[in-house]
């Protein structure tokens, strides 16, 4: 059994979801692991990871908006807005999504469908510089 690790540091720039398939696929093509198991963790608790189509735009617009709505920014509206307006709207949209990814690897290869890709989503308004983690596991 090997395993292999690395970190992903990805700039945003307010609200957004970021792809970064081809990134983690060139990482995976190096470890020479054929068979097992890709973790992606997030290391932060105001943006998320997502699996999510990449066919069209229109989906990352429809996914902003949607988060928008169900927690909304606004003074006055949470405890919790030490950093600002986005503050506690950010921690609920990683709530509602997730910090951590599995993926099968075969053949050298992630296991994602046709119009499936690998996204940071972004819930603050400023730019940040996000870190994910990456932990292969396998043959």
């Amino acid at each position: 059994m090997m395993q292999a690790t690395t970190r992903f540091d990805i700039a945003t720039h307010g609200p957004s979801l970021t792809e970064f398939t081809r990134e983690v696929a060139r990482w995976l093509e190096r470890q020479g692991i054929e068979t097992g198991l890709l973790t992606l963790f997030c290391r932060h608790t105001s943006a998320s990871l997502l699996i999510q189509e990449n066919a069209s735009d229109a989906v990352q617009q429809d996914l902003l908006a949607y988060f928008a709505r169900i927690a909304p920014e606004g003074r006055g509206l949470y405890a919790h807005d030490d950093e600002g307006p986005d503050d506690m709207p950010a921690h609920l949209r990683t709530a509602l999504t997730q910090v951590s990814l599995s993926i099968p690897v075969v053949d050298g290869r992630m296991v994602l469908g046709t119009w499936q890709g690998i996204y940071l989503f972004e819930h603050r308004r400023g730019g940040q510089r996000r870190q994910v983690v990456a932990h292969l596991i396998g043959d």
